[in-house]
Formats: structure tokens, C-alpha cells, sequence
């Protein structure tokens, strides 16, 4: 046996034989507190043992499966991206055409209807009414109250016959078959005879002892037979007798 394996023992006997001497009782905690083998420091703990195994999965659950819920609030809208590159350049395409020949088509057809109505307008002249300076006289041959017949000459753009010199109530009286009127009123004024657009007669011709105003509401004008004029009600029914200016 070495020195290093009895030392212990040797330890052991010695400390037995010094307390035969002692008391019997601080032999024993001695024996408690200070043995040689139980004093030791504690040993280094040791390396952490290895993993375990995943276990077997288990089995899936046996309950019913609930609805799908409704879906969530629609989130912000998120930033724009980044604008792609530009796409290839497209072929080519016809040439266009020449806005030129739209041009001189219109200019050319805008020609021919403006001949085309040149030549309706001659045949009314001279079928239906009478031209005079630069006034075109046309009748319906119609007779009707003088708020009747303006609404008739505006809807056609013109307006109630006015002579505005001997020689315009010459022709106009060689046109009529019966008495028409004229677009003189003194509706406004009793004895100040103006037209429509406001403007102060400044031809007149008369029949003897006219204007009179021989009964309430003469206000208005009609052309005799004879050329003359006469006022008269404008509620009375008279020749429908419309005029164009050319060039207006």
C-alpha cells in the first residue's frame, strides 16, 4: 500500500485514539463535524448531457371545425411604386390627311348651297313675292291680328313690313290684294307713330284726316289699297305682309 492510499486511514486512527481520553460526547461531535473524507471541497460540475429525441407527433384533434371568420378592414393604401421604365417606342403609324382638302371640300360645297339657295330664294321672288332696293316683300296671303303676324315674320328671321320711302310704298301697294299692315305703332306714345325697333317714322302717307284715333286702342298701321294709310286696332285682322333685307 503507498504512503498517498494510507494516509487517510492513518488520519483516522489518530483522531479515534486521542478521544479515548475525552469525553464521550465531544468525541462523537467530533466525529460529526471533522471527518477527514466528508471536509473535501466540492468537485467541478460536469459536461451537459446530450438532447433528447423529438417526441412522435401527435394525434390531430377529433372537435368539429369552426366557420371562417369574415374578413378584416381593409388596410391603408400603401405608397406608390416606383414608375416603371418606358415601354418601346410604337411603330409608326399612317400618315395623317391633308386637312387642306377637308377645307376646299367644305369651301366648295358651302359654294354650291350658297347657289342653291340663291336660286330658291329668285324663285319665291318671283313667285310669291316682290323685290324692291334691297327689300324682299313676302305674304302668306293670310289675315290675322298684328301680334299674330309679327310672331309669323320673326319666326322666319324677318319682321312686319315698313315703307321707308315713296318708292317701297308704291311697290308694296302694286303687291297687296288687300289693306296689310305695317310695322308702325303708337303704343307707347298716343301720336308719335314709330317702328318696332324703336325708331321714329320719318316717311309717312296719310289718307285725309289720319291718324284720328276715331275709336280707343288705334294704335296700329295698315296700308289701303290705294297706298294710303290709316291707324286701326291692332286687335283687327289684316294682310300678313313680311320683308327681308338683303345683306342684313
Amino acid at each position: 500500500m503507498s504512503l498517498f492510499t494510507s494516509l487517510p486511514f492513518l488520519l483516522l486512527t489518530v483522531v479515534t485514539a486521542s478521544c479515548a481520553d475525552t469525553k464521550t460526547e465531544n468525541c462523537e461531535n467530533i466525529q460529526k463535524t471533522c471527518p477527514v473524507i466528508a471536509c473535501g471541497p466540492p468537485g467541478i460540475n460536469g459536461f451537459p448531457g446530450k438532447d433528447g429525441r423529438d417526441g412522435a407527433k401527435g394525434e390531430p384533434g377529433q372537435g368539429i371545425r369552426g366557420s371562417q371568420g369574415p374578413p378584416g378592414k381593409m388596410g391603408l393604401q400603401g405608397m406608390p411604386g416606383i414608375p416603371g421604365i418606358p415601354g418601346p417606342i410604337g411603330q409608326k403609324g399612317d400618315p395623317g390627311e391633308n386637312m387642306g382638302d377637308y377645307i376646299s371640300l367644305a369651301t366648295s360645297e358651302r359654294a354650291t348651297l350658297r347657289s342653291e339657295l340663291n336660286q330658291i330664294k329668285n324663285w319665291l321672288i318671283f313667285s310669291l313675292g316682290k323685290r324692291v332696293g334691297k327689300k324682299v316683300f313676302f305674304t302668306n296671303g293670310e289675315k290675322m291680328p298684328f301680334n299674330e303676324v309679327k310672331t309669323l315674320c320673326a319666326q322666319f328671321q324677318s319682321r312686319v313690313v315698313t315703307p321707308m320711302n315713296a318708292e317701297e310704298n308704291r311697290a308694296l301697294k302694286d303687291f297687296i290684294t288687300a289693306e296689310a299692315f305695317l310695322d308702325i305703332t303708337d303704343q307707347e306714345t298716343e301720336g308719335q307713330f314709330v317702328d318696332l325697333t324703336g325708331r321714329w317714322v320719318t316717311y309717312q302717307n296719310w289718307n285725309d284726316g289720319e291718324p284720328n284715333n276715331a275709336y280707343p286702342g288705334e294704335h296700329c298701321v295698315a296700308l289701303l289699297l290705294d297706298g294710303t294709310w290709316n291707324d286701326i286696332a291692332c286687335s283687327s285682322s289684316f294682310l300678313t305682309v313680311c320683308e327681308f333685307s338683303e345683306g342684313a
